[in-house]
């Protein structure tokens, strides 16, 4: 199988199986999307979606949370992994909004990645996510995923899995790419015992066909 048939076939069975594939992290504007996909750093969507609400009630813009505290902000996020640091991250995310793109977050990958708590992973996310632009965030889970069934050449690290996965998969599909991969990782193919047994994508994959 060449690699053109492997993406082929891959992107077909998702198309088919899972033709909606959107973030499971809760928000309303792209202001509390930025911060859910900040604190979601090393945590689940399901934690962060947890306290966003009171979070969010409490900033509801950036003007407002760019005058408040970081102990202010701990508060509602300690439940969270490595609050201080996030408490100090959305601080500095908001006064950058106010003081330099007049209060909105800002649609390009420079300008997202000059935020406070912003990598590329987190603005690629808002590229796709919150404006429906083209991009390939790379987390644990999509790095996992294409390496295990060939999609990508054994990437070193996530920027080489991103550029190859831009590389073969249509533009059109590559934001719903990201969320079938990232599902696809975070429920079928586990990191210690992925389910095999239960997965669409063997006929595929490099790794179940090494199982065989």
């Amino acid at each position: 199988m060449t690699k053109k048939e492997r993406y082929r076939g891959v992107i077909e069975w998702f198309d088919k199986n899972m033709p909606v594939a959107e973030t499971e992290l809760h928000y309303d504007s792209p202001f509390h999307l930025l911060i859910a996909v900040i604190l979601s750093a090393q945590c689940t969507d399901k934690r962060v979606n947890m306290v966003t609400p009171a979070l969010f009630e409490a900033y509801p813009t950036p003007e407002v949370m760019a005058v408040t505290t970081t102990d202010a902000i701990f508060h509602f996020i300690k439940s969270i992994s490595y609050p201080n640091n996030k408490a100090k991250n959305l601080l500095g995310m908001a006064k950058k909004l106010v003081n330099d793109y007049d209060g909105k977050v800002p649609d390009t990958l420079e300008e997202l990645e000059s935020i406070p708590g912003v990598g590329r992973k987190t603005a690629n996310v808002m590229l796709i996510v919150a404006f429906d632009k083209p991009a390939m965030p790379v987390d644990t889970h999509v790095f996992r995923v294409s390496n295990r069934i060939g999609l990508t050449d054994n990437s070193k690290n996530p920027i080489q899995t991103e550029k190859e996965l831009i590389k073969y998969i249509p533009s059109k599909y590559l934001s719903k790419a990201h969320h079938w991969l990232i599902l696809h990782g975070r429920y079928i193919c586990l990191a210690r015992s992925p389910k095999c047994k239960e997965c669409g994508l063997t006929p595929f994959c490099k790794f179940y066909s090494k199982r065989l």
